[in-house]
């Protein structure tokens, strides 16, 4: 799976170069990160919406379809701003095997600290 993620983020990193009456993601990058965080949250809502409709109809298809452009304009954002899936991946791997209730607390300790 990883190695899909890998090559969609090369060909973000390649668009970057694009102009952008050729790419929809050179398009977004030359809008910059007001314009990629609206896709976002757009995105975000329409991926709720489809989780609720998939709950009552049980057809996941529209919810798929939805995560996946979340999820491709969360990498677009990451990539404007010079990191990728690969940095995403790690902290995922990092949290492998912690509670999700241990991981919260060490993340809220942790921005404590950097109040102080």
């Amino acid at each position: 799976m990883s190695d899909i993620l890998e090559q969609l983020a090369q060909v973000l990193e390649q668009r970057k170069g694009d102009e952008s009456g050729h790419s929809y993601v050179a398009s977004l990058y030359e809008k910059g990160l007001n314009k990629i965080l609206e896709k976002v949250g757009e995105e975000s809502t329409e991926t709720v919406l489809a989780a609720k409709d998939a709950e009552h109809t049980g057809n996941v298809d529209d919810l798929v379809h939805e995560t996946a452009d979340l999820w491709f304009h969360s990498l677009v954002m990451l990539a404007h701003l010079g990191t990728g899936p690969d940095a995403v991946l790690k902290e995922l791997g990092r949290r492998f095997g912690l509670s999700g209730l241990e991981e919260k607390a060490a993340r809220s300790a942790d921005s404590n600290e950097h109040r102080d």
